[in-house]
């Protein structure tokens, strides 16, 4: 059955909002996955490459910048 909703995008502002504090893109997913996957998805895979990130920047700045 396909989604003939347009709205099946996750904005600019929700991505970086999800990539940069993990837990909202978690809840954006939880939210959003039954009518519409793609954009619960897009937050979801945002949230899961925030994590990373932060602790690659967490450590940076505690030993290098920080110090």
């Amino acid at each position: 059955m396909e989604n003939s909703n347009n709205n099946d995008n996750l904005s600019r502002f929700w991505f970086a909002a999800s990539n940069m504090v993990p837990p909202i893109g978690i809840f954006l997913y939880f939210r959003h996955k039954g009518q519409f996957p793609k954009k619960a998805r897009k937050a979801l895979i945002a949230a899961l490459a925030g994590i990373p990130i932060a602790i690659v920047a967490g450590y940076v700045m505690n030993n290098y910048i920080l110090n």
